[in-house]
């Protein structure tokens, strides 16, 4: 396993799947984890010891609201770890600020540990930065990012040429 996905709801789980989807189609290894920082902690420690054992390399955590979940795997682990910060979507819940909490919530971590933070509901990004981090040790990586972002500058340049207004 190279990634490991955390998030604290089942709610969250549509989202959080658009970073595996990226990873998949990489190749990248994961595992994911559905585990809430506030209700499981002793449990959260035990499974971010479990996936550095495993050989987890960077984490993506998705939370929402508080959003204490990327910040408490950051103080339990030296790995990498990605916030994704979620919009509340569980009914019954207060749907809190439209996931700007749970951005302020992530992105101002205390000196010493930080989290790299994507923007609200970006999965996607996340897994991008993941694999741009592991990229750095796995060459077979880099050459996809590679070719990947000059299929987008190809398409970026098709897409603005010759345009009707």
């Amino acid at each position: 396993m190279k990634v490991a996905i955390f998030f604290g709801s089942k709610s969250d789980t549509n989202t959080m799947k658009k970073a595996a989807e990226i990873l998949k189609e990489y190749g990248v290894e994961y595992k994911a984890y559905i585990l809430s920082a506030h209700r499981a902690g002793a449990l959260l420690h035990e499974t971010v010891k479990k996936a550095e054992d495993e050989g987890c390399e960077v984490i993506i955590a998705g939370a929402g609201l508080a959003a204490a979940l990327p910040g408490v795997i950051a103080g339990a682990t030296t790995l990498p770890v990605i916030g994704v910060p979620l919009e509340c979507v569980n009914p019954g819940i207060s749907n809190g600020l439209g996931g700007i909490d749970a951005l302020l919530s992530i992105v101002q971590m205390p000196p010493q540990i930080p989290v790299a933070t994507v923007g609200i509901n970006s999965a996607k990004n996340a897994a991008y930065l993941a694999i741009e981090i592991l990229s750095i040790k796995y060459p077979e990586l880099k050459e996809k990012l590679i070719a990947f972002r000059k299929k987008l500058a190809e398409e970026a340049a098709k897409s603005g040429l010759d345009v009707e207004l």
